[in-house]
């Protein structure tokens, strides 16, 4: 695993390294080994798919409160995303910054987010399929989110909007967000 740093302290594009020959390719996706070696926490207990029919879905942007933030490891495994986290924590120099970068399965990257990160994603191609490890259990009574929208946070996102739950279209601004 290589461990590329973005603008956004903590977080990293980790670029799986291939091992190929005649059958195909090898890559380790995680391993709490290298997460220490980076000086970045590893426990990643739950592990989550979010499969997406159709080009355009953007879900997001979702974080937990404390002491139930998630550290998240994602990889889009079919199709294509857009994946962008925005830093959510209070004091932290790059607060209110926002990254996005491109995940597709050709690409054999995926995106570390810390703790204290907002994350969401848009699908551009239909039949799209993502997997991400997590830090904490999904805790309903510590989600939160920000509206994908907000004027404030300015996010490029490359498509229109074809589909998004009632719950991410209704999140506040980052003004009025509990982070």
């Amino acid at each position: 695993m290589i461990f590329h740093e973005t603008a956004l302290s903590g977080a990293y594009v980790v670029e799986l390294e291939r091992y190929s020959d005649e059958r195909g390719h090898f890559a380790r996706s995680f391993c709490r080994e290298e997460l220490a070696r980076q000086g970045l926490p590893g426990d990643l207990v739950q592990g989550n798919v979010s499969v997406n029919p159709t080009r355009g879905t953007l879900r997001g942007m979702h974080y937990q409160v404390a002491p139930h933030e998630e550290i998240k490891l994602l990889r889009c495994v079919r199709g294509a995303i857009w994946d962008v986290i925005v830093d959510v924590r209070q004091g932290s120099p790059t607060f209110g910054r926002w990254i996005g970068v491109e995940l597709t399965p050709a690409s054999f990257r995926m995106l570390y987010a810390p703790a204290g990160f907002a994350h969401g994603f848009q699908t551009l191609l239909d039949d799209t399929e993502v997997n991400y490890l997590v830090s904490a259990p999904y805790t309903p009574a510590a989600a939160r989110g920000l509206r994908h929208d907000d004027p404030r946070l300015a996010i490029t996102w490359p498509l229109p909007v074809t589909r998004i739950s009632r719950q991410d279209a209704s999140w506040p601004l980052m003004q009025a967000a509990d982070c």
